[in-house]
This record gives C-alpha cells, sequence and structure tokens, in this order.
C-alpha cells in the first residue's frame, strides 16, 4: 500500500502487519495466498462454528461515532483550514460508522507469531496470478513501457506491486473508507504498542481523504478500500494520493479506482520518488558467518542498507560476486521460513530499500520482486512460442 511510506502504504504498516496475519494477510509478517485460502477459511470457519455456542447473541451493527468533543474539533479546524462548511462537515463526520472489525484487523500480529517466507511465496508466486499479470502486460504494455522510459523503474516491478496489492485490480477493498478512516482516526484501539502515534497518522489521512474526495468529485460516503483506507488498484493511501499519483492516461483526471493507466504511472511515479535507481537489481545473494552474535550485529538493521561489500566480507559473511562488485551499501535481510527450515537470507540493495517504501516489510518487496520477475519470464517463453520460425530447412 503506499501512504507515507510508511503506511503507505497500508499502510505499510498496517497492511504489513495485518498481512502477515490474514495472508497471513501479507508480511508485516509473512503468510501468503494460494495454498488455500480456501481451505484456510475453510478451517477457520470450521473452528468458529465449533466454538460458537447454540444460543450466540449476533454482533451489534456497528454505531455512529457521534458529535464527540474529537470529533467537533476535528472537524471545526478543518472546515477552517479549508473553507468549508463546519456544521455540514460535523454531520458527515459525526454519521460516519464506528467499525469494530476494522480495530480487530489493524492490531498487529501476536508476538511470538512464525513467519513462513515459502508459504507468503506460494499465496502470490502462484498460476491464477501469474495468468492474470499476463494478461495484465498485454493489455498495458505501452503504459507499462512509457513509465519505465519515464520513470526508470522496471515494467515487472509495476506489475509484481499491482499484482500483490489487488490482484491486478480484482481484489480493491470492501470497506466503505470514510468510516475505516474515521474509525481509526477517533476510536484507534488503545492496545495497540503505537496506539498515538498511528491513530495522528489516520487522522492525517482522513483530512487528505476528505481533500481527495473533493477535488475528485468522489462521494466520501460511498469510496471503498481497504479496513485502513487504501485505495484503488495500487492501493495508495490518501496522503500518498495526493503527493504521488498521476494523470497517466491523459484525461486530465487522477483515477487510481478506475484507470490502470494511472495506477501504472502512479506506482512508477511514487518509487522513482523515493529514489529508484535505474539498471540497479534489487537484491544478492549471501552467507552469512555462523557465529550467532555476528549474524544479529549484521541483522540489526533490518531493511535499511548499512553496508558495503567489504564490511560484510570482513565480518565473514560470503557475499556473492556480484555484491562484492556493488559500490553502494547493503542491508543483510533474514526471512524466515517457520520454526523447522533454515531461513532465506539476501544483501537488499538501494532498490530494494525503494519497493520497501510501499510497504515495510523485506516479505513484502520479495513477493512482488519474484511475482514481477516470475510473470515477465512467463511473458518471455509466451512470446518465443508464438514467434515465427524463420530458420531455413535443410535439404
Amino acid at each position: 500500500m503506499a501512504g507515507e511510506a510508511g503506511a503507505l502504504a497500508l499502510c505499510g504498516r498496517c497492511r504489513g502487519a495485518r498481512l502477515a496475519r490474514l495472508r497471513r494477510r501479507g508480511p508485516y509478517a509473512a503468510g501468503v495466498k494460494s495454498r488455500s485460502l480456501l481451505l484456510l477459511a475453510g478451517l477457520l470457519l470450521a473452528t468458529a462454528v465449533q466454538a460458537k455456542p447454540r444460543h450466540a447473541r449476533p454482533e451489534p451493527p456497528p454505531r455512529p461515532l457521534g458529535l464527540r468533543p474529537a470529533v467537533v474539533a476535528f472537524a471545526d479546524e478543518l472546515a477552517a483550514a479549508q473553507g468549508w462548511d463546519a456544521a455540514a462537515l460535523r454531520e458527515q463526520l459525526g454519521g460516519a460508522l464506528d467499525l469494530p472489525k476494522v480495530r480487530q484487523l489493524i492490531l498487529p500480529a501476536a508476538v511470538g507469531t512464525a513467519k513462513n517466507w515459502a508459504a507468503y511465496r506460494e499465496r502470490f508466486i502462484e498460476p491464477k496470478r501469474l495468468d492474470a499479470g499476463l494478461a495484465f502486460w498485454a493489455g498495458n504494455e505501452a503504459a507499462l513501457a512509457r513509465a519505465e522510459s519515464q520513470y526508470g523503474v522496471p515494467a515487472e516491478i509495476v506489475v509484481g506491486i499491482l499484482g500483490v496489492e489487488t490482484f491486478y485490480g480484482r481484489i480493491t477493498g470492501g470497506f466503505k473508507v470514510l468510516d475505516a478512516l474515521a474509525t481509526l482516526a477517533f476510536d484507534f484501539p488503545a492496545e495497540h504498542p503505537r496506539a498515538a502515534e498511528r491513530q495522528a497518522f489516520f487522522r492525517n489521512e482522513l483530512a487528505e481523504f476528505l481533500k481527495l474526495c473533493r477535488e475528485n468529485g468522489l462521494d466520501a460516503g460511498e469510496v471503498r478500500g481497504s479496513y485502513a483506507g487504501a485505495l484503488g488498484w495500487p492501493q495508495f493511501m490518501p496522503g500518498s494520493w495526493r503527493q504521488h499519483a498521476v494523470d497517466f492516461d491523459g484525461d486530465g483526471r487522477i483515477d487510481l479506482i478506475n484507470s490502470p493507466v494511472d495506477a501504472i504511472g502512479s506506482v512508477a511515479h511514487y518509487l522513482s520518488e523515493y529514489g529508484w535507481k535505474p539498471g540497479e537489481t534489487t537484491h544478492y545473494s549471501v552467507r552469512l558467518p555462523a557465529d550467532p552474535i555476528t549474524r544479529r550485529r549484521l541483522l540489526a538493521p533490518d531493511i535499511k542498507p548499512h553496508f558495503t561489500a567489504a564490511e560484510l566480507v570482513e565480518a565473514g559473511a560470503e557475499p556473492s560476486e556480484a555484491a562484492r562488485e556493488y559500490a553502494g551499501k547493503l542491508a543483510v535481510i533474514e526471512l524466515q521460513n517457520g520454526p523447522q527450515k533454515p531461513p532465506t537470507v539476501l544483501l537488499g540493495t538501494g532498490n530494494f530499500w525503494v519497493v520497501t517504501r510501499y510497504n515495510w516489510s523485506a516479505y513484502y518487496a520479495m513477493a512482488v520482486i519474484e511475482l514481477g520477475q516470475a510473470v515477465a519470464r512467463a511473458r518471455a517463453a509466451t512470446r518465443a512460442a508464438s514467434a515465427p520460425h524463420t530458420g531455413l530447412q535443410s535439404k
């Protein structure tokens, strides 16, 4: 999701955390799609049915936030700053629904939840998503090539992001964004470890969303997106939409909800704004030293590039030959594969870090990269198979 870089994302952080949980919903931990959301859903449903008391009462419907002091103060301040009708804005925000489900989804995964890169990867690099990626690339070849030429971001990276984020526009979220953002802005769960910081972020995103709707003629009460308020094909947070989205199809308006071409240009522009370097790879292979203290030191900076190749060699690591020639700093990244298997370890370049500005998770970034690469390989194979044979037959 693209957000302030941190919620970008979906919310980079939000979405990351939840991703980890349901797909595992995605990394902010690591779980993933294909091996069977259907099976997982069935198991969860069966468990829920077994655990439910015979006469359990249905969950009460969501209630409006109402004109609590924080809502009134927010409405009055925003209306004054934008020259809007304060009474109308109070009514609109007070009528937004407080969604218990959103408060539940925004909570991070429980401490100790096992991460599994192999399982997470399977959810995205699977036949249906690959076929959808091929069709998307074929239908938007010109726009992808133009975005790569203009912003320097390879088509496969854009294809990977849109495939992971929304299955190429198929899954963009069913929550009313006004309700979701208002819930998180005024009733953020206090048990979240960073509740104050996140609530402030979502208040800002609520203001950005209301501005966005006014600027683009959208009905704020009807726009739908993720539980964290991410929007459209690329799942941009409202603030990211207003700051980074572009009118790439040239129709005079930015529409990330209905225009895949605008989504393509906006994703490429977003990554370029965060420092994507054309021609630079995203990661290299490496073997880490066995000493646990040294490993912990090398892994401590996480996704932020921190070490030169020479420093890694001095610490006892064995970067690939290509990595040793890389002039910039590298991040030592560990992707866990569950409790029984060894982790996957790699070196992330500056471009790997740029991908994580979309969602602050190494699992997410690798899923994007590998999905894009898989679609590119499938596309090349398809084109090669359909190319006419021009060789001369021997007599």
